[in-house]
């Protein structure tokens, strides 16, 4: 396997957060091959929540292609690593059977472990909007940080910061919803709007119940807010596409497995949508040049039949 990072391709923050070793056989860009029984997660991911049926598709894919990117641990014992960043890949590389995985080994503390694997997932939007507000509160509450001093940290607008904390006042059954994208940020940051959690809930359940939009639940919630009941409209609307959320799910599972990366999935209630391959280098951008051509050749060798 060849793979060539660029040292600034995680963006703002990473190598000023964890200090490289410049030690050859632990080097900033050598990839090294690691035993998997010499490698344990993060007791602090700030990842909680593991598809399974996702994990198996990678697991798949990591058959048939291998581990495209490294995942990074750092040492903490002789022959034992701890993941910082790509449990994910660790655990499909298990269950495809791998006896050891490529890695970049980094030097960490236990706050910049932390820091690092919330950085890396929030870059490859592995996070949902729950796992990122503990996991800012962790760090806050565990290293005697203010928001301003985490804001300079992990590259973070402090008013980012405060508004995904806001999101821990909201009552438990919607922390749920958000954490399963029942429903998105500005649903919630509309819900933080009205000072009865009662009345939170029972606005959440409508938004479940009727697929308001997020200026809908607004308006809604300023009503309530004053005191006042405004009638909920019915669902309405053009007809709605004969796709549900889980088949988008699935689909997103499959594409995201199917070329290596987090394929960003977008689909509205008439079947109306967006399809996005994110990257964060030039290398991941020639590799998916190269498979989409070769997918293009594939179709174009069938058409000749």
């Amino acid at each position: 396997m060849s793979v060539h990072p660029k040292r600034n391709a995680l963006g703002r923050g990473l190598e000023s957060l964890i200090p490289m070793d410049d030690t050859p056989a632990r080097g900033t860009s050598a990839i090294n091959d690691i035993a998997i029984d010499q490698i344990q997660p993060n007791p602090d991911q700030p990842r909680t929540n593991f598809d399974e049926e996702a994990i198996n598709e990678l697991a798949a894919s990591i058959r048939e292609l291998g581990i495209i990117q490294p995942i990074s641990l750092r040492k903490v014992g002789a022959d034992s690593y701890q993941i910082i960043a790509g449990e994910r890949r660790y655990r499909a590389a298990r269950i495809a059977g791998l006896t050891s995985v490529p890695a970049y080994i980094r030097t960490a503390n236990d706050a910049e472990l932390t820091e690092m694997a919330l950085i890396e997932n929030i870059q490859r939007e592995d996070l949902n909007a729950i796992e990122i507000a503990l996991t800012f509160k962790k760090l806050i509450d565990q290293y005697d940080l203010t928001q301003e001093r985490l804001s300079e940290r992990i590259g973070k607008k402090r008013a980012t910061i405060a508004n995904f904390l806001r999101l821990l006042r909201l009552p438990a059954e919607v922390q749920l919803g958000l954490r399963d994208k029942r429903l998105d940020m500005g649903h919630a940051r509309a819900l933080l709007t009205i000072s009865d959690p009662s009345l939170q809930l029972k606005l959440y359940n409508e938004i479940l119940r009727r697929g308001l939009s997020v200026r809908k639940v607004e308006e809604l919630a300023k009503a309530y807010e004053n005191g006042e009941s405004p009638a909920v409209p019915e669902k309405s609307g053009p007809a709605e596409s004969k796709f549900r959320s889980g088949d988008v799910d699935i689909l997103k599972k499959h594409l995201s497995s199917a070329f290596g990366t987090p394929v960003r999935f977008t689909c509205d209630k008439t079947g109306k949508g967006r399809i996005t391959f994110p990257f964060s280098n030039d290398d991941e951008l020639e590799r998916l040049i190269t498979l989409f051509d070769t997918l293009k050749q594939q179709t174009t060798d069938k058409s000749a039949y």
